[in-house]
């Protein structure tokens, strides 16, 4: 039986179905691509959640594509801020409580607000962090977006 992380009881909390899966990890290629590989799933469905900091509304996660890039303008616009750049690593255990390669925006040490890609929309479903490597929780575009009251737009390169 795998270890309940927050990310997982949150879900529980508000009865959200979903399927969790592990994956051996590698701490040399943590990267998306890579873990979508050892999965055997599409890229395209596998989102992963990076950490930003605007010059006005503060500390905010993106979720996109694991194969795409985050599209800092397009971040800044919908997030109400003028600029806006990627956390020093080093900062984004302190301000999530997740570790790189484990970062979701499922249960974070905040409520930050979440934007996530809009390619997530017509998914029939996705593959996000459960809040620690090898580890990963398959749910609906709408109940992930539910779950972490996330604002959808055009953030991915």
């Amino acid at each position: 039986m795998m270890k309940k992380t927050n990310a997982v009881r949150l879900l529980d909390r508000l009865k959200i179905a979903y399927n969790l899966l592990s994956y051996d990890v590698d701490p040399a290629d943590l990267s998306a691509e890579s873990t979508a590989q050892k999965l055997g799933l599409p890229p395209t469905q596998i989102f992963k959640t990076l950490v930003a900091k605007g010059d006005r509304q503060g500390v905010c996660l993106a979720v996109i594509p694991g194969n795409a890039q985050l599209d800092l303008k397009a971040l800044a616009a919908l997030s109400g801020n003028k600029s806006i750049d990627p956390v020093p690593l080093k900062d984004v255990q302190p301000l999530t409580g997740y570790i790189r390669g484990g970062v979701t925006a499922l249960a974070c040490k905040k409520d930050y607000p979440v934007y996530v890609d809009a390619t997530i929309e017509p998914l029939p479903w996705v593959a996000v962090s459960a809040g620690q490597r090898g580890l990963m929780i398959q749910l609906t575009p709408t109940d992930y977006l539910r779950a972490v009251n996330g604002t959808v737009g055009s953030i991915a390169l």
